[in-house]
């Protein structure tokens, strides 16, 4: 009997130790023009997964390619689930975002036993949390409106701007972008004109030229574009070729491949981007440098660290990895970013709020410690828009978990 009660203890102590294994799908385009893009943001994730596991918990992240395709990412969303990984995430494309969104809660009302839940580090159509959120769907990017009127808010303050021009993606997200736009500068600058509109298809234009040269034809002196991923880069290249003398505002400018396509503009310190933050906003940063020296670019998104970072949390609250409870844990969390502000995972419709910054690239001086991707060239904040002033209301009505 003593042997066996000091088993039982034994077996009790080790079930107390036993190790969380957290499982997260990253579904995303790891192949086609995309790919660099994503295979990025998976190294984002998996360097965060090392960072945070531990004697108790360890994360595990697993890439799934869904070409940038819908249905094929309702395809590896299914393979995950069926693999037993309840954790998706998923960013690059908002249509597969919508996709996503429809498949979990259908999946969940027939099978709760094996609930998931979906962490989006990027899909920005406004939609997903107004009229198609959902109690399983966590934003952490803000969405289109919201850069947008980060942006419009800093160019109502730069009165040399008069003529804008307005490219962006033929999707959902992109035309959310335009339509944003398009209102915010008519409430904030009615005096800016707008010189041209255009609408091109999601990664497939390999020559940017033509609509460069409407740009230049239209005489704007600004362009703004939620463009992403190579249809970014290939057309800021596509303008430094020309010779566009232009001012850019935009919402990806940081993401690989666009700051080497901006210093062969060179156009310094005429390219913006609204982000959450940059390497130069801490100017000595051992993750920066860790993350450096293993995969040779930056962190250039840091809301993959914020998601991960709040995930942990989740967990540590939930008590496991059930994804259930993880969800309740994230509704109204809040946690402090790496520069400081507080973010909050708002419980009406799931949309992260924290601050944004507004940054311009241009040549390191003594305020920049960090260049991006070897070009010698650095990211240095222009503006800053507190997380109250892009909390715009939400439509959303969802069941609570």
């Amino acid at each position: 009997m003593r042997i066996l009660a000091f088993l039982a203890v034994v077996f009790a102590a080790c079930a107390a130790q036993a190790q969380t294994l957290v499982r997260i799908a990253f579904i995303d385009p790891l192949s086609g023009p995309a790919a660099a893009v994503t295979q990025n943001g998976l190294n984002h994730f998996r360097f965060m997964a090392e960072r945070l596991s531990n004697e108790r918990v360890r994360f595990e992240v697993t890439g799934f390619d869904n070409k940038l395709n819908p249905q094929e990412t309702i395809v590896q969303a299914q393979k995950a689930i069926d693999a037993g990984i309840r954790i998706i995430a998923q960013g690059n494309g908002s249509a597969a975002a919508g996709a996503l969104i429809d498949f979990i809660d259908k999946h969940n009302a027939r099978d709760p036993e094996h609930a998931a839940i979906y962490l989006n580090y990027a899909a920005g159509d406004p939609v997903l949390t107004n009229e198609k959120c959902s109690p399983y769907h966590f934003r952490f990017d803000a969405h289109s409106d919201m850069k947008m009127q980060a942006l419009t808010r800093f160019i109502a303050q730069r009165p040399e701007i008069r003529r804008v021009y307005l490219i962006n993606q033929d999707y959902s997200f992109g035309r959310a972008a335009r339509d944003a736009a398009r209102a915010m500068l008519a409430e904030r600058r009615p005096d800016i004109e707008i010189v041209g509109d255009e609408l091109h298809p999601l990664a497939k234009i390999t020559d940017f030229s033509p609509y460069v040269a409407k740009i230049a034809a239209s005489g704007a002196d600004s362009v703004i574009t939620a463009n992403w991923g190579t249809d970014l880069a290939l057309l800021l290249k596509a303008a430094a070729d020309a010779h566009l003398q232009a001012g850019w505002y935009t919402y990806y400018a940081s993401a690989i491949g666009s700051p080497t396509a901006i210093r062969q503009s060179g156009l310094a310190h005429r390219v913006f981007a609204v982000i959450e933050g940059h390497a130069n906003l801490r100017q000595i940063d051992r993750m920066e440098d860790e993350y450096r020296a293993r995969y040779g670019g930056s962190v250039n998104v840091p809301r993959i660290r914020l998601l991960m970072e709040m995930l942990a949390d989740a967990v540590a609250k939930a008590g496991g990895s059930d994804p259930l409870r993880i969800a309740r844990a994230l509704s109204g969390a809040t946690h402090r970013t790496m520069y400081g502000g507080l973010a909050t995972m708002r419980a009406a419709d799931h949309q992260v709020l924290q601050d944004f910054y507004i940054a311009s690239f241009g040549p390191l001086d003594a305020t920049m410690h960090y260049d991006e991707e070897k070009t010698g060239w650095g990211w240095k904040t222009a503006g800053m828009i507190p997380a109250a002033a892009t909390a715009l209301p939400t439509t959303c009505r969802m069941a609570p978990l």
